[in-house]
């Protein structure tokens, strides 16, 4: 497979090119970015790996897939021009502005033919491996509450809208693991966080009844000073908890790749494993290994052989029936059924 990225910021830098960059049996094509400063970034981080102006540039120098990496605003577009080139494409979440507008991406690339998927890597983030095998196991017994949150500080962040704001963004994440885990949703109900002057939220709290029963609540923010837990599974049997995020961001924030690190990729070490707890009863619980590339070995797969996508776009479009339904609570300060 040859696979092009287009755009190096935080997204395409961190969180695909180490990526690419280990994908054993394919080839990495280059990257479309006309910014000055990230070609000289790429060129540090990856040297040998050419830069194009434009996607057009980059499919003629020969491309059987490609990754958008851009801001929310001009993603779709990209998308839809990919498509149009009749070149694999792998989206970066937010998938789009909303559910009517992936829709229409999701179609296009089913009439020319062309396999569409997006960047859900969280899937395969140690913790969700973990939550996914003690539940796939039984030992937590029907799982009444689900809670999930990624809270940072960052306010020098506040008011960035390249995502389209933290429930858009990083909520593209939590409620397609949510849906992954405990499936279809009735009804939602959201809080949005907004800082004076500021047109996108940095944070949000989403409540979502699933037809199996479960209540998944689900928390961004990046304005907190003191963190919850990233899981608490609440089941009759007992609950599992863990802090913190998986560790495959630090290790690509600090330059690693899965190649470089070897076995260490995506190992969280004991420290960091979570807990499994009823009653007085407290064990920690070894956390699954991470493993983001797992993601393009399968589009590889998909790509070369035909095989099954890594995830379907049509799981995003989900997502955004229910991020839709969330934005629309916040406004209306009411449930929205589904």
């Amino acid at each position: 497979m040859r696979i092009g990225l287009v755009g190096y910021g935080r997204g395409g830098r961190v969180f695909h090119a180490p990526l690419l960059a280990s994908l054993g049996g394919a080839r990495w094509v280059g990257v479309v970015t006309r910014s000055a400063e990230r070609r000289a970034q790429l060129a540090a981080d990856f040297p040998g790996v050419p830069a194009f102006d434009s996607l057009a540039q980059l499919v003629e120098a020969g491309v059987d897939a490609v990754v958008i990496s851009t801001s929310l605003k001009g993603r779709p577009a990209l998308v839809l021009e990919a498509i149009e080139h009749g070149v694999a494409v792998v989206s970066d979440k937010p998938f789009a502005a909303d559910a009517q507008q992936a829709q229409v991406l999701v179609e296009s690339a089913e009439r020319q033919g062309v396999p569409i998927s997006v960047y859900q890597n969280r899937r395969w983030d140690s913790d969700f491996l973990t939550v996914r095998k003690l539940l796939d196991s039984g030992v937590l017994g029907r799982v009444q509450r689900f809670e999930s949150a990624v809270e940072r500080y960052e306010p020098q962040n506040l008011g960035n809208d390249s995502g389209g704001g933290w429930l858009r963004d990083l909520g593209s994440h939590l409620v397609d693991q949510a849906l992954q885990l405990f499936g279809p949703v009735t009804q939602v109900y959201a809080e949005l966080a907004l800082a004076p002057g500021q047109t996108v939220d940095h944070g949000f709290f989403v409540s979502l009844t699933h037809a199996s029963g479960t209540i998944s609540h689900l928390h961004g923010n990046g304005l907190q000073s003191a963190p919850r837990p990233r899981f608490r599974v609440c089941g009759e049997h007992g609950s599992y908890s863990v802090e913190g995020l998986d560790v495959q961001s630090e290790q690509a924030e600090a330059g690693l790749t899965p190649a470089s690190a070897g076995d260490n990729w995506g190992v969280e070490e004991h420290r960091r494993w979570g807990w499994f707890e009823q009653g007085a009863e407290r064990e920690k619980v070894p956390s699954e290994r991470g493993n983001w590339l797992q993601f393009y070995q399968q589009l590889q797969a998909a790509v070369d052989q035909g095989a099954a996508l890594p995830v379907d776009a049509r799981d995003a479009v989900q997502a955004l029936v229910v991020l839709d339904a969330a934005r629309r609570s916040a406004t209306l300060g009411e449930v929205v059924k589904l």
